[in-house]
């Protein structure tokens, strides 16, 4: 019997704690209507018997206090709300428990935005992690030594597990259901609970907002160029001038600052209009290419589809309906 403590930390999203225990105990009456045994024994673990979530909307009994497991296998990590650091400030007591059953052979799963609380514990020092798209400007400002791969849906090192955004962490729960059982359980599951399975990247979800949570104003200006002119062709010799900064001192602050070199920038802001463009007009894919400062159709697929996943026509014909098919 693999023994699994899912946490109820103040401030979590209740779908989150509800969802991991839901497809797991639904896993053992799959594996016992097969003529199999059940697997796993999930319970509840919290800080006191009784947390109110969302603003004491819900009301969460958690079955064990922290210090009454004596043993664990899996410790799931639900998603977080509102301010991350503050949320982080009243679960500090979740995060020496999580170290010592780590240490003592537990695994660890975050779901979502978990990943906050898991990397407070130090364990995901120079390894990689994943988590909502949205927050990943402040999670590589919070834990500059973590490896964010905010494109992936699942990332896995040394047992331990982070998810995507939202909804994706139920990719890892059918990730973890299949190496804990086998392939045929998870295809189950994931029919059982209509969820596609092996999606790896939440890239076509994401929304490239810029990334200006610094304070090098130069950088700032040379974004907001790019931002205004991106239709254009855009060089760093021109940046450069414009900003009056030489061109390596430029390319090196704008790494620091954006975590992107301004070729990359540049590239993610064209297809950034090109995804709207997509979701709202009726363009083809050659117009739409045009009008963010593509001229050769290869280079822009390619650059498109290493961005979202996607090809370009496929991004427009999932997201908009009435487009036409070119």
């Amino acid at each position: 019997m693999k023994h699994i403590s899912i946490l109820v930390p103040e401030g979590a999203v209740l779908a989150s704690i509800i969802d991991p225990r839901y497809l797991f105990t639904a896993a053992n009456d799959f594996l016992e209507a097969s003529g199999r045994p059940a697997l796993f024994h999930v319970q509840l673990v919290g800080l006191s018997r009784e947390v109110q979530l969302q603003n004491g909307l819900f009301t969460v009994h958690p079955e064990l206090l922290l210090h009454e497991v004596e043993k664990t296998d899996l410790i799931f990590i639900p998603a977080l709300s509102g301010d991350m650091r503050k949320a982080l400030e009243i679960n500090k007591d979740f995060i020496p428990w999580i170290s010592k059953h780590y240490k003592n052979g537990a695994e660890v799963a975050s779901l979502c935005v978990g990943a906050f609380l898991l990397a407070s514990t130090g364990l995901l020092s120079g390894k990689s992690c994943s988590t909502h798209w949205i927050h990943a400007n402040l999670f590589r400002n919070m834990f500059p030594d973590i490896n964010l791969v905010d494109d992936k849906i699942i990332t896995e090192d040394h047992g331990i597990y982070s998810s995507g955004g939202a909804t994706s962490y139920w990719n890892l729960l059918l990730y973890l259901i299949e190496k804990f059982t086998d392939r045929e359980m998870a295809i189950f599951s994931s029919k059982f609970f209509a969820i596609e399975i092996d999606r790896n990247s939440q890239s076509s979800f994401i929304m490239f907002k810029g990334q200006k949570e610094h304070e090098d104003e130069t950088v700032k200006k040379a974004q907001e160029f790019i931002e205004k002119n991106f239709q254009d062709k855009i060089t760093v010799d021109q940046l450069s001038s414009m900003v009056a900064v030489g061109r390596r001192s430029l390319e090196r602050r704008f790494k620091k600052a954006t975590r992107n070199t301004v070729t990359e920038y540049i590239q993610r802001v064209k297809v950034e209009a090109a995804k709207k463009n997509f979701e709202t007009s009726r363009k083809n894919i050659n117009e739409v290419m045009y009008d963010v400062g593509y001229s050769d159709n290869k280079a822009f697929r390619d650059v498109f589809k290493r961005m979202t996943g996607m090809s370009p026509l496929d991004y427009r014909n999932k997201y908009n309906k009435e487009a036409m098919v070119f």
